[in-house]
């Protein structure tokens, strides 16, 4: 391993099977780095985002959400080992360009908010940082099973109009189902949000551990409470059509260090059940 290392500018990509399922690693804006050492990490950094560190059988695996907004080209990941040395590693980028997607929205106070509801979103926005900032020491088991039961609507990543406005791209996954169908946990978690947003509708946040958050919006109904531990398979709510849609379905997100990366990475089958 050590004579690899020194052969390649990057960490060796994770190949062994491990004790932790972990996504695929695709370094594109909005995906995933996954980097194994065999050395121990106690701490990661991408920028001054904290990273993912998992225990492995040779030393550790760093997982690295890579913002949207990235540009391609090196990025560093700065590594503390258990013994307190500090080390930066370079990670390139890929570029990827993802599709254009074009939505007419009837609603059109949900594209052009009134005053009053600005104030709302604000303070909508406050909550998401604050769940999506948590930070719990429990490993996550980062295999994921499908949420729902349904088909793909829109993909991570879409460059987004609505009603001819340019707006931010997709941040997560799409899975039209009818009204009501079960929502479940895709892994163990917690609750850190069972709310409801001015865009997001009836909403839930699960922390998985290690900065990993997982995200459910549109739901018609909420089964969980904040504070509530949840097990891989349980019901937390059920798909509707809350919020700014265009008809049912599950937006499902999945945030590393922070950011919003594809959710597709994390599963192990390509279509929903």
């Amino acid at each position: 391993m050590t004579r690899l290392l020194r052969l390649l500018p990057l960490f060796l990509l994770f190949a062994a099977v491990q004790a932790h399922a972990l996504p695929r690693s695709e370094p594109v804006p909005g995906g995933v780095v996954v980097l194994e050492s065999d050395t121990p990490v106690e701490r990661a950094w991408l920028g001054k985002r904290r990273l993912a560190v998992l225990p492995s059988d040779r030393g550790s695996i760093v997982v690295a959400g890579i913002p949207l907004s990235s540009a391609a080209g090196p990025v560093r990941i700065r590594l503390r080992f258990s013994d307190g040395r500090e080390q930066e590693r370079t990670v390139r980028i890929r570029p990827h360009d993802y599709p254009v997607q074009r939505l007419v929205i009837k609603d059109k106070r949900k594209v052009e908010p009134l005053a009053e509801d600005l104030k709302r979103i604000r303070a909508e926005q406050k909550k998401k940082h604050a769940a999506l900032a948590t930070w719990s020491g429990h490993i996550p088991d980062l295999s994921f099973r499908w949420p729902v039961e349904g088909i793909v609507s829109s993909r991570f990543g879409l460059r987004r109009y609505l009603n001819g406005k340019p707006r931010r791209p997709h941040g997560g996954l799409d899975i039209a189902a009818p009204e009501g169908t079960p929502v479940h946990a895709p892994a163990d978690g917690t609750v850190l949000l069972a709310d409801d947003f001015f865009f997001s509708g009836n909403v839930v946040y699960l922390d998985h551990g290690e900065g990993v958050i997982s995200y459910y919006a549109h739901l018609s109904e909420k089964s969980v409470r904040p504070g509530e531990k949840v097990r891989a398979g349980q019901v937390i709510g059920k798909v509707g059509k809350t919020g700014r849609v265009t008809g049912p379905h599950l937006h499902w997100g999945v945030y590393l260090n922070g950011t919003a990366v594809n959710p597709e990475l994390f599963l192990d089958s390509p279509n929903p059940p």
